[in-house]
């Protein structure tokens, strides 16, 4: 995991404290599981430790059985932010079960002998039984045989499943609320993520404490057939198949390269429930395990509520991973991936581990070399039009770390051409070819972007990950953070000059065949029960203990938001920022791409001109030195122009965006360099399959070959335009009509400091410091002219009626299919809206949905279902239905059947209605729009002709929907309707048979769908 260093704490020192552990009381004081220890009766007291001048406030505690727990107090919104991380990852694999890691992970959703069962006396016996025969499985070699062997495994885990609530986990965090329910594994840790509402922490920590202490691999079979899928979609992912080649050249020795979190072809066809089970016991101990939470939470409740829990899991000690020596690399190591998608070069150097002074360089010579801005890549590659697209990185983890360059080729440009841009500008480094203001304004940026992140509970309970996976103290981990802010330029030029030279891998990723592709073989799967209307005791007993209520807050738009006018009678709407020193400025108009296609290029464009006091590379390097950073954006009907930053230097950044916006110095070279540019990135977007299929094919079932994805001016009106054509179109902007959204620190009116106001009566002759308000700053530094001019009349393009059922497919090759099922449905009414939030909830919008249910764990036809009713997000536009599915294209006959079928016949399960209700009732009564988001929420309101927060409808309306009404408005609106199915997949593995029972079968070529 990459670790952002971006703000530094002086003087940094631990405080060992003790908190009583009945300072308040618990939301809810009875225990909710068999296993919770009662509240003992005696005060006790927690030590935990602090860190002086920590911006996050974190109490770090160690129970008694080694469990960590870090906490943060943020009330942003009355929801906590919780990471259950384990310090075991993909590099503690056995060499012989590679995947074993990733693959526990899934099944630790799977339950308990408690959570997931109706009847765990009844279940457990068939468990074992599917345990032996996989042994016995895993160890012939005889086709015939492992047939047979398959045939009794899926058999027998068809009585097992009768006893199983599919799904159980996902129902019973969606009844209390939680959102993000999801997991990750890496080289170095597996993580488990809950966004939970805060009066419901008793209930998560009940349901977390029982899967820590214990695993269940139900379902085992069904689950392996997603983990194949996830294989086949990385088998069909080229950037992963490059950075696996890197790895493998880098790390010949440690597991870092010798194998994959996901596994082998070889190890997931051949899986030991056995050995998975002897790694949830090895790694799964509290002792290895912390608890990282960031959010409105009360530090003595929410330690005592946790030790209440989890502090009688039992520790014990973990194996220790002892890590390979790498060989030092002495030449370039090359290898070559061949894959359908454009061609880009990457080059990785290999360094010491996270905790090492090395990583800390490495990290700032990645900064060096791209920031965004004002780096030797950002400007003398990106900005001069070099190469297509350039960047750099660094991938640290604990025993190595790995520093990779990447580039795309312009057209006509070999990789080999690419790369010696990118080494060159190491070489600039080594030279001390950079500014020596440079490096101080990497400090202070990052210093900005900490700030900005920390305004998420995700950010700083995942700070805390970072920390406990690298074994680093809290203190030493902030510690960081200054030692990053004194490194030198001399300390960096002679790093760079000892640390890269030949010694690195080099990875060609060209466009061709992979003649070495292989794919994992569907095995023949029954259908399981999922049991849907079925519930465990511990389900039940979780769900009925009570929660404090807690009520909803809604926006109001006239209170929330001020709306000022300046004088040229611009509106500004505006929000305060109480938090930080942050502010955020965005001039919107109401006009686009589909008004003039030449207003993107003039957007993008715009990034390559100076003015006439500054060139281009000069003019980001000053933006950068201020903290401060701009873009110009077009949309099909909105342009965004937008600039944000340290509000101390708000003044100098908008004098230096103004004189942008007003003076932009035409570059015919440039033009021309960006034109090649464009012309080779639509070349590379035909063959991206996701751009294929959720940009171009999707605009053309909605709008038919004229659309605002093709209307784009052509190879020759491109190759025709003038430098004067699109600055003229920048200059124009801030002369139409436009509205202001700010929000930042400013008042709206011009005061004096409170600070300043407040010394002034300690010491009366002191300076008191003037504050410019916002409408004073923008009224004499943004230029509009005396009369604006109206902005052009929408030029939405037409939606196409779907009168007939038909089938679009592209030529794609890829191991997978992807299908996705496009309904027309009404045009856009808000009275619509508490019914189809409802609906995506119940149907298809979570792991819990009846789509997952159905074709993941019942069926195991793909790894990605989803299908959702997606309200327009403009008056008078058409809602649309969306059903998804990737799959092997062995099975997409059955997925399309499957989905089919659940869109034709809504299955009834009141149970999962309930929890659709809740979930629904519980996000909102807890999520809090806040800061710049008012703004936003007020911008799409109005898009919808709504003057009000449209949740205060869903709130008080869908509860109240009875099934009956929902499968009256699933009847009459989705049940039947013509659909346009869009396929993408490889010719030679597509049923096309098959495909022809959901309508006429058209093949569309790229440039049908493309324009070009």
């Amino acid at each position: 995991m990459k670790k952002s260093f971006l703000l530094l704490f002086p003087a940094l020192a631990v405080v060992s404290l003790t908190q009583c552990q009945t300072s308040k009381p618990a939301a809810s004081a009875a225990a909710v599981t068999d296993s919770a220890a009662a509240t003992p009766a005696q005060p006790r007291e927690y030590k935990y430790e602090t860190v002086a001048g920590d911006p996050l406030k974190a109490r770090i505690y160690t129970l008694d059985n080694g469990l960590t727990v870090y906490l943060s107090d943020y009330k942003d919104a009355p929801r906590i932010q919780t990471y259950l991380a384990v310090r075991a990852g993909s590099k503690n694999d056995p060499a012989t079960a590679t995947g074993l890691a990733h693959y526990l992970e899934h099944m630790v959703f799977k339950g308990t002998s408690r959570l997931g069962t109706q009847n765990w006396a009844a279940e457990k016996p068939e468990l074992d039984k599917i345990e032996a025969l996989y042994e016995a499985y895993r160890a012939k070699t005889n086709a015939a045989e492992r047939r047979k062997l398959y045939h009794q495994i899926d058999s027998v885990s068809g009585v097992a499943a009768k006893y199983a609530v599919a799904n159980e986990y996902d129902k019973v965090m969606g009844a209390i609320g939680a959102k993000g329910s999801n997991a990750y594994t890496s080289v170095e840790q597996t993580v488990y993520q809950e966004d939970i509402p805060a009066n419901q922490l008793e209930k998560w920590a009940a349901i977390q404490s029982e899967r820590l202490g214990e695993l269940v691999p139900r379902l085992f079979h069904t689950e392996l057939e997603a983990v194949y899928e996830e294989k086949n979609r990385g088998l069909d992912n080229d950037f992963s198949k490059e950075y696996e080649a890197l790895n493998r050249t880098l790390y010949p020795t440690h597991p870092y390269g010798t194998q994959t979190t996901i596994g082998t072809i070889e190890h997931l066809q051949n899986p030991s429930i056995t050995e998975i089970k002897k790694y949830f016991g090895q790694y799964y101990r509290p002792n290895n395990v912390a608890l990282c939470l960031s959010g409105d939470l009360d530090y003595d409740q929410t330690i005592r509520v946790i030790d209440q829990y989890f502090g009688k899991l039992p520790s014990k000690p973990v194996p220790a991973f002892t890590p390979a020596q790498e060989a030092p690399l002495t030449a370039p190591v090359v290898q070559q991936v061949l894959g359908p998608d454009a061609e880009n070069v990457m080059v990785g150097f290999r360094f010491p581990g996270t905790t090492t002074h090395e990583a800390l360089l490495v990290r700032m010579v990645d900064k060096i070399l791209t920031n965004g801005q004002a780096g030797l890549i950002d400007l003398n590659l990106n900005q001069q039009q070099k190469v297509l697209q350039a960047t750099s990185f660094a991938d640290v983890n604990n025993d190595y770390s790995s520093h990779i360059l990447y580039g795309t080729p312009r057209q006509g440009q070999s990789l080999a051409a690419v790369r010696d841009l990118l080494l060159a500008q190491l070489e600039e480094i080594k030279k001390g070819n950079f500014p020596d203001w440079l490096i101080p304004a990497i400090i202070n940026n990052e210093q900005l972007q900490r700030t900005k992140s920390y305004e998420s509970n995700e950010a700083r309970a995942g700070a805390f990950v970072a920390a406990f996976v690298a074994r680093e103290s809290w203190q030493d981990f902030l510690a960081q953070y200054d030692e990053f802010g004194k490194i030198t330029k001399a300390e960096v030029v002679a790093f760079a000059q000892k640390s890269y030279g030949p010694n690195y891998a080099l990875i060609y990723k060209r466009t061709g065949k992979d003649l070495t592709a292989a794919k994992v073989v569907k095995p023949a799967i029954t259908p399981v029960p999922v049991n849907r209307d079925a519930a465990s005791a511990f389900y039940k007993e979780v769900t009925a203990q009570k929660a404090p209520e807690l009520q909803p807050v809604f926006l109001d738009y006239k209170k929330d938001i001020q709306e000022l006018k300046l004088a040229s009678g611009v509106p500004v709407y505006y929000t305060r920022n109480t938090e930080n020193q942050l502010f955020s400025l965005y001039y919107v108009l109401d006009l686009g791409t589909n008004n003039d296609p030449r207003l993107g290029l003039a957007a993008d464009y715009l990034q390559y001109l100076g003015t006439d006091k500054y060139t281009a590379a000069q003019l980001q390097q000053e933006f950068y030195k201020l903290g401060c950073s701009f873009s110009v954006s077009s949309g099909p009907d909105r342009v965004f122009v937008s600039l944000s930053g340290l509000d101390q230097n708000f003044e100098p950044a908008l004098q230096l965006f103004e004189s942008l916006l007003a003076n932009p110095k035409p570059d015919a070279a440039a033009l021309k360099a960006m034109v090649a540019g464009t012309l080779k990135a639509r070349k590379d977007a035909k063959l991206n399959k996701q751009v294929i299929l959720n940009q171009a094919l999707v605009n053309y079932a909605k709008y038919g070959p004229k659309n605002s994805f093709t209307s784009q001016l052509s190879e020759k009106q491109l190759l025709a335009l003038k430098p004067t054509d699109l600055t003229a179109l920048t200059k124009k902007l801030t002369s139409y009509q436009h509205r202001v959204l700010y929000y930042g620190p400013r008042f709206t009116s011009t005061r004096y400091s409170k600070e300043s106001v407040e010394e002034s009566k300690k010491y009366p002759d002191i300076l008191l410091i003037l504050l410019p308000g916002i409408v004073e700053t923008l009224q004499k530094l943004h230029k509009t002219p005396t009369k604006l001019l109206p902005v052009p009349a929408d030029n939405d393009f037409a939606e196409q009626p779907i009168n007939s059922r038909k089938v679009y497919w592209v030529d794609y090759n890829m191991v997978q299919a992807e299908i996705l099922f496009l309904t027309k449905g009404d045009l856009y009414d808000k009275k619509l809206v508490p019914t189809t939030s409802l609906y995506n909830e119940y149907f298809g919008g979570s792991m819990g949905s009846i789509v997952f249910q159905e074709l993941r764990e019942s069926k195991a036809l793909a790894y990605a279902v989803s299908s959702s009713y997606a309200n327009a997000s403009k008056l008078g536009r058409s809602n649309y239905i969306l059903s998804y599915i990737g799959a092997q294209s062995d099975k997409v006959p059955e997925a399309m059947a499957g989905m089919e079928a659940l869109l034709t016949d809504m299955p009834v399960a009141e149970a999962n209605l309930q929890i659709a209700k809740d979930a629904i009732r519980n996000s909102i009564a807890t999520e809090r729009i806040t800061k710049s988001d008012i703004l936003f929420s007020y911008e799409r309101a109005k898009r919808l002709g709504l003057d009000y927060d449209l949740r205060r409808d869903v709130y008080e309306q869908a509860p109240n929907l009875t099934f009956a009404q929902l499968s009256q408005f699933q009847q009459a609106k989705i049940k039947g309707q013509n659909q346009t199915i869009l396929v993408i997949g490889s010719k030679d593995r597509l049923n096309f048979k098959e495909l022809a029972k959901y309508g006429q079968v058209q093949q569309l070529t790229l440039k049908e769908i493309f324009g070009y």
